[in-house]
């Protein structure tokens, strides 16, 4: 999986998680998670974040 599709993949799945649930997404708990995915170091997880955090204000 690359960058792109990875970015995709979480936000859709976020994004169906709050149609389903009607909860929020909790930042700094995503951001935990990420990080652990193998592969994922400090950059690529601002940048991962960055693009999540894009994606909610619109």
């Amino acid at each position: 999986m690359n960058r792109e599709e990875l970015t995709k993949f979480i936000l859709k799945y976020g994004d169906e998680l709050l149609g389903e649930q009607g909860k929020t997404i909790d930042h700094s708990a995503l951001e935990a998670e990420l990080s652990k995915i193998k592969g994922i170091g400090g950059m690529r997880l601002e940048e991962i974040m960055t693009v999540i955090e894009k994606f909610l204000q619109e």
